[in-house]
């Protein structure tokens, strides 16, 4: 079978595992096109921090010969994967911790997106491109520099797991990995026009040691970026599972997600808000949103305006999080210098913003962290409230459009909107809410602006209700259908 130039870039992972499946392409011509396709294409947008053609090439080879023996190969068979360079994610390859040099060292053990992919039949193809320890909504660091946006090369992918993101929307892979402590999987899916799906807390275990509560304040999540709600789906049936060494893992119910998403919702309701009462939004932002949620009720959803009733700011709420998030930044760093866990970080390979809020987090005192809590718990109520009525949230995934990349090394948000000050880590993001209270949420594409640029639409809800999340999610997917977004990225020029 004859392939055009573009065709294997457009397939989604489980349309392009179905062609290997078959046989009518094989898992070496598969990883070799894509090996070219990154060659080729990563230049110009620095997705990548490094890959492994060589291995993924060799395990091309042990797929074929299992395909030829006949062995079941799993939905993603032969489909090329990229991991995030962050947290080990390959036992025996290397993560920076963000691009930090001086945390360089090598993977002790595989992500749980890493095994569940390997399991579905995907190959490893590299890792990508995040900022330092994932702590901001850009994708930058001082030591592999900013991941562009597809879209437009003078902007930024999102974060933190933009390089993923930037990735799949090129069509450099068709899945990559995420991780999302406050919007990091849904940001930079809103930028790039992906697909990004954090789940439920307690659904995808997340065994950490010495600590096992480290990934609670804020909830920490891993997941993956996609171009199909399908795709998340598959992938959420090989991460979902129960792990008693999580404190927070929920038994699980014997699912199969990519039926799930099937569900009629029809009747259900959807509260829709621009910002919660509390975030600045750009008018074309909110725009266009509103727009697509308007979309839902085609499919006899109701849609409704919502009013929250959130005794804070949305600047209060973010330096909250930077704070909360920054306590176990802190301990590690102190470990570090301790010489008790890796070796000693060089602040020169730090941002000034990363280390302003670890310094606050170590001096801060009992009540601060009582503060914290008390926070989250009137986030949570206020949210809960508005689930005794409505079956979903609606929300922009991002108050403002992708921003230009710095020359720094060192790109932030924006300080402001609409004349409202803004904290530029994660403070123009309406993401990071759901990793104080722990409700699935996702963002689908929501269409352009008038600039060409990706606005993101975030959809929540209700805790542990991930099924019907995918399934409303599968339904705009229908309604709405997104993927001839990826011809703007897919033809985009390349500079030789």
């Amino acid at each position: 079978m004859q392939y055009t130039d573009n065709y294997l870039a457009t397939l989604s992972a489980a349309e392009l595992g179905r062609e290997v499946s078959a046989k009518h392409i094989s898992p070496l011509e598969v990883v070799r096109y894509f090996e070219d396709r990154i060659t080729e294409r990563d230049p110009s947008l620095n997705a990548f921090t490094y890959t492994r053609f060589e291995y993924a090439e060799q395990e091309a080879r042990r797929l074929a010969e299992r395909l030829a023996a006949g062995e079941e190969t799993g939905p993603f068979a032969g489909v090329p994967f990229a991991l995030k360079d962050f947290l080990p994610s390959k036992k025996g390859w290397t993560n920076s911790h963000g691009g930090v040099a001086s945390l360089v060292r090598t993977d002790p053990v595989d992500s749980r997106f890493c095994a569940a992919m390997e399991r579905a039949g995907g190959i490893p193809i590299g890792k990508t491109n995040a900022p330092a320890f994932a702590f901001r909504g850009t994708c930058d660091n001082l030591m592999y520099g900013p991941t562009h946006n597809p879209f437009d090369l003078t902007r930024n992918s999102g974060g933190s797991s933009g390089g993923s993101a930037a990735a799949v929307a090129d069509g450099m892979i068709p899945i990559a990995e995420g991780s999302d402590g406050g919007g990091s999987i849904r940001i930079p899916a809103a930028w790039c026009a992906c697909f990004g799906y954090k789940a439920s807390v307690g659904t995808i275990p997340d065994v950490k040691r010495p600590d096992a509560w480290s990934a609670t304040h804020p909830y920490c999540f891993d997941g993956g970026l996609t171009r199909t709600v399908e795709d998340s789906a598959i992938l959420l049936n090989y991460m979902a599972g129960y792990d008693p060494r999580d404190p927070v893992s929920a038994p699980q119910p014997n699912i199969d997600y990519t039926q799930a998403m099937l569900r009629s919702v029809r009747g259900c309701r959807v509260a829709y808000t621009t910002d919660y009462g509390i975030f600045p939004v750009k008018r074309e932002v909110a725009d266009v949103v509103r727009s697509a949620a308007d979309k839902l009720r085609l499919a006899g959803v109701t849609v409704e305006e919502a009013t929250f009733d959130i005794p804070y700011t949305a600047f209060e709420l973010s330096e909250t999080w930077c704070r909360s998030i920054s306590i176990d930044t802190a301990i590690e760093l102190r470990l570090m210098s301790e010489g008790k866990i890796h070796p000693a970080v060089d602040p020169a390979h730090l941002p000034k913003e990363f280390l302003y809020w670890n310094d606050i987090a170590a001096k801060s005192t009992i009540m601060d962290y009582y503060r914290f809590n008390t926070i989250r718990t009137e986030l949570l109520d206020a949210q809960e409230r508005i689930f005794d009525r409505y079956d979903y949230i609606i929300s922009p995934t991002t108050a403002c459009l992708p921003v230009l990349n710095s020359d720094d090394r060192n790109t932030l948000g924006p300080t402001e909107i609409n004349g409202v000050p803004v904290e530029p880590l994660i403070g123009y993001c309406e993401t990071f809410l759901q990793n104080f209270t722990g409700n699935p949420a996702a963002s689908v594409p929501a269409g352009l602006s008038s600039d060409g640029l990706p606005v993101g639409m975030q959809i929540i809800a209700k805790k542990h209700h991930d099924s019907d999340l995918l399934a409303i999610c599968h339904t705009y997917e229908q309604i709405a259908p997104w993927r001839d977004l990826y011809t703007i990225p897919f033809n985009r020029k390349i500079e030789r």
